[in-house]
This record gives structure tokens, sequence and C-alpha cells, in this order.
């Protein structure tokens, strides 16, 4: 039995990989807005565990794996023996027996790490403290979709380091774009996180609009992340100055986009005029979790297709 393809981190995936994705989330999104019935995974069962509260990756994907003919089951960690202490390992051998594949929602990387080292199916990452892939995912997918390709482009990410901005960062490497931080004093990157190589993909900034101009995507996230909630008032402070807002987006690229994962604190980590604004791709961000995802599940199971038809690896 060959060992399966696991979607963790987005270096994951090589480059040709993430391009054919890209275009079969077009072709799968194409299906959904016409109609027309597309199954590729009648009975495969996705099982969904969840640690972490969740509104658009649960919809994504139990929506996802429903509209591809198959099955999706929830699991929360509450309501399970992951939650009375069984270990990862137990749960990973008997979850993987009982399904095709598997999306963890969880805490620490090293959580998902140990599932995907004794599973027996793919297992894919929809959110860990560390990293984010399945958004950067749709991000990406998303960016194309509007300007197209996304290689030599300038992204600006204003805010908090956290695990979207980790995973952003890991996409310009394998991507080939530039990535520019910006962070209030304290909260920058650590370079262990973003599995940083040398490569000129990324830079950080201490003024934001230093980062934002000439950007061709302005993105960014709310300042207080699940489990930080502790530190909200001192973060609050501490980012009053990162606020996207129409001044940091017109020092950007004309056309430059707004992306943000959600949900969103306007007045805090951005400006109601700019989320609501015309630059502001936030909802098409938000529905392409679900074709993207689609098409990572896709992958992931069945290999390369070309329109209904498999080309197996």
């Amino acid at each position: 039995m060959a060992a399966p393809r696991h979607f963790l981190q987005f270096n994951d995936f090589s480059r040709e990989e993430f391009e054919h994705i890209f275009a079969r989330s077009a072709w799968i999104k194409q299906q959904f807005k016409s109609y027309q019935q597309y199954w590729p995974l009648v009975d495969r069962t996705l099982v969904m565990i969840f640690e972490k509260q969740s509104t658009r990756t649960r919809l994504s994907f139990e929506a996802g794996m429903h509209q591809l003919g198959g099955t999706a089951i929830y699991l929360n960690t509450r309501d399970s023996q992951l939650g009375r202490g069984e270990p990862v390992e137990d749960a990973a051998q008997v979850i993987s027996r009982m399904s095709d594949i598997v999306m963890i929602r969880t805490f620490e990387q090293t959580i998902i790490e140990r599932f995907a080292a004794n599973s027996r199916v793919p297992v894919i990452n929809g959110l860990t403290n560390e990293y984010h892939p399945c958004q950067i995912l749709a991000d990406i997918y998303t960016y194309i979709e509007q300007r197209g390709d996304i290689r030599a482009k300038t992204v600006a990410w204003i805010g908090d380091s956290n695990n979207v901005c980790n995973t952003w960062l890991q996409a310009a490497e394998v991507l080939d774009f530039q990535v520019r931080v910006s962070t209030p004093p304290g909260y920058e990157v650590e370079p262990e996180r973003a599995n940083l190589h040398g490569t000129g993909h990324f830079q950080q900034f201490a003024d934001p609009m230093e980062a934002a101009s000439g950007a061709d995507l302005v993105t960014t996230d709310v300042w207080t992340s699940m489990g930080f909630e502790a530190e909200n008032e001192a973060r609050l402070k501490a980012f009053a100055d990162w606020q996207v807002d129409t001044e940091m987006m017109k020092a950007a690229n004309p056309d430059a986009l707004f992306m943000h994962c959600l949900p969103a604190h306007r007045g805090e980590e951005v400006a109601a005029e700019v989320i609501d604004g015309p630059n502001s791709v936030v909802w098409e961000e938000a529905e392409n979790r679900l074709h993207a995802q689609k098409a990572l599940m896709e992958f992931l199971l069945l290999g390369r297709v070309t329109g209904k038809f498999l080309e197996r690896q």
C-alpha cells in the first residue's frame, strides 16, 4: 500500500501540482455554477475533526464533499474519545480505517503531523496555530481568477504574523512572488515557522504604508487569533497603526485587491470602506474555499483528473 499524500503545509506540493489544482478549481467551479453534476467521489467519506471553532472551514469541506458525491462526517474532540485523552496515533489508526480522507482543525502543528504519520489515508490541515494552507490555496486561486498569474507579484501582509502570514511566506517560495510583512514591534515573523530559505521572497517592514506601497494585493487578519484572547486589550493598543484603510490602499497599485480570511472586525484591522469597497474580493475569496478544496480532495484521492477523465500518476 503506497503512502498517502497529505496537505499539512503549503510547501507539501510543487508549483506544477498547484497549477493543476488551480486549473481544476476553475473547472469544478464552472460545473457548480452551471448546475452540472460532478460526482467523482461517490462512496468516499471525509471525516472532519474539529478542536477549534469554524464557520467557513466546516461549511466548505462538508458542502464540497457532498457536491462531489461523497459523505462528510463531523467530529468534535469534545464529543469523541480524543477529548478524553485517546492518543492521536491510536485515533488516526482507527479513523483512517473507516474513511477515505481526513481534515483536521486543531492547535499545534505537531498534532496533525502525528495523526498523518499514523494515517492510511490523506490528511488535510484545516488550520493549526502555525499554518493555514487551505486558506492560502483559496486566496491564490482567487487572485489568479481576478488578475491572472501571481508569479512576480507583490503581496503586502499587514498586522499579526500568524498562521495565515506564515503560509503566505511558504506560498511565495513555491510560486515565486514576494511577500512584504509589516507588524508592530514584538509581533514579527518567526523565521522557523515560515521555513524561509533566503530566497528573497520575503521582506519585513516597520512601516505598514511602506509595505503596502505598490503592492498588487493587500491582505490582513484579525489582530487577536483564536487562543490569544487574553492578549486582546494589549493587541488593540499595539496594532492601532496597522489598520488597512483607504490611505493604505491608495499606496498600493490602483488595481490592487484586498483580501481577508474572515471573520473581520471593521474598524480594527480593516476599515469598513475597504472591506466593503470596490477592491475587496473577500466574498469571492470565501466562496473559493469551497471550490479550491474540492479540487484539493479530488487530487489527493484520484490523482490527476482532466475534465471527467482520470489520468493516474
